[in-house]
């Protein structure tokens, strides 16, 4: 088993203070692993990363055949639970015939400085649908209701999650040997880094066959193209990178270390793991992959980011380690 590589530091003045390493490939749409760091063949749970993957039955099935591209975006988001968020997630409910009671994702405090300050203001309860996951379980229900199966659709046998495991298992050609529990209590199947990029890679190159899931992928990339912002939310890393991109491109991240990034134009998939979990790492790690592809520019802000202490003195940075995801002829 190929050890993790060095990814990104952690300075405190010129001194390394900490160190990330991890894993990371970079997949073409005819499934090949162009390049690779450390093992592709590890073992992870995709979390977040994978709500397209887990929004494929939801088109397939053609339960969200009438759906709007900003809500395909929120069933692949982790938004912040800003204000928009949560109204366009409880639209979607009503749509339904469902309200927040409906969600199986727990309570969760918005993201959203502002918004969390005006909710503590007014005494107004955090529910579920500020939950950063809240749009990918409305997508549930509806897929859910369309096949008139129980609203207990976390179970892991439930028929919403065994299609969610198919199209993974598919998508990434390998078949998942467990899940975990995710955040939002839905199952998270495991698969290899290397299936997780093929499976971005496929998306990438979604929009030319024409068939039921080609349709499905481009219709959810595109989706998560045209509304970065809903996909994550102000000021963070999913968004900053979308905006700020030289051609479409969709990233995606997920909790304990994981990011991904769709290329349409080059058909290419991404995926990367940090070994230690830290998000901090791994937005460098994917800004620093995306930037040797020419995706992003070399003097992106997540390529060196500050640090700064309580008093907001400037006391360090995190960037990429030397020598890794180096740009091509550097």
């Amino acid at each position: 088993m190929t050890r993790p590589v060095p990814m990104v530091e952690i300075l405190r003045g010129d001194l390394v203070e900490s160190r990330h390493e991890g894993h990371a490939a970079i997949a073409s749409a005819d499934g090949r692993i162009a390049e690779a760091w450390g093992d592709p063949g590890t073992i992870i749970l995709p979390r977040s990363s994978a709500k397209m993957l887990q929004a494929l039955p939801l088109l397939e099935s053609g339960a969200g055949a009438g759906l709007s591209t900003e809500q395909l975006a929120l069933a692949c988001a982790s938004h912040s639970g800003e204000r928009h968020h949560v109204i366009l997630v409880n639209r979607w409910l009503a749509d339904l015939g469902l309200d927040d009671n409906a969600l199986l994702c727990g309570p969760q405090a918005s993201r959203d400085h502002e918004h969390c300050l005006w909710m503590n203001r007014v005494g107004k309860e955090v529910t579920r649908v500020y939950n950063n996951c809240s749009g990918k379980h409305a997508g549930f229900l509806t897929l859910a209701k369309h096949l008139h199966a129980g609203l207990d659709y976390v179970d892991p046998e439930h028929p919403v999650q065994r299609a969610v495991r198919q199209a993974i298992e598919e998508t990434c050609d390998e078949e998942s040997p467990g899940f975990g529990i995710d955040g939002c209590s839905a199952p998270n199947f495991a698969v290899s880094l290397a299936g997780l990029a093929r499976a971005m890679a496929r998306i990438a190159a979604a929009g030319t066959s024409g068939d039921l899931r080609d349709v499905a992928m481009k219709r959810l990339v595109d989706a998560m193209i045209a509304h970065p912002h809903l996909v994550s939310g102000r000021g963070r890393a999913c968004a900053a990178l979308m905006d700020s991109a030289n051609e479409p491109l969709a990233v995606k991240t997920g909790a304990e270390g994981v990011y991904v990034a769709i290329l349409p134009e080059r058909r290419l998939g991404l995926a990367l793991k940090i070994a230690d979990g830290a998000t901090r790492a791994s937005e460098v790690a994917m800004a620093a992959l995306l930037a040797r592809l020419g995706a992003i520019s070399e003097n992106h802000p997540l390529l060196n980011r500050d640090i700064r202490n309580w008093d907001g003195l400037f006391t360090g940075s995190v960037r990429p380690v030397a020598g890794f995801a180096m740009p091509r002829g550097g």
